[in-house]
């Protein structure tokens, strides 16, 4: 009987304990995770440029070089056509 007495005691505690004390707590600990996320996302920003020039290196070394050739082949012959057009335009 003693034992399920002290039992009901303790429940009692942790039921009507020091909440308030509770929450300064629980805000406290969320405040310094705030401050830690702030910390790892301005540490992630630091990093956007060198993002920014490994994801170009990542553009230019993905390219197929036929496909290059042939877009420059293309872009020539344009320009061929182009002054065709010119001079024939000028005589």
């Amino acid at each position: 009987m003693a034992s399920h007495q002290r039992a009901a005691s303790q429940r009692e505690e942790l039921i009507g304990g020091d909440r308030h004390g509770d929450f300064e707590y629980v805000l406290a600990n969320i405040n310094k995770l705030n401050r830690s996320l702030e910390a790892v996302i301005a540490v992630g920003n630091e990093f956007s440029s060198v993002e920014a020039l490994w994801s170009q290196f990542e553009n230019v070394m993905g390219k197929d070089p036929e496909q290059d050739a042939a877009e420059q082949q293309e872009a020539g012959d344009d320009d061929d056509t182009a002054a065709k057009s010119d001079s024939e335009a000028e005589h």
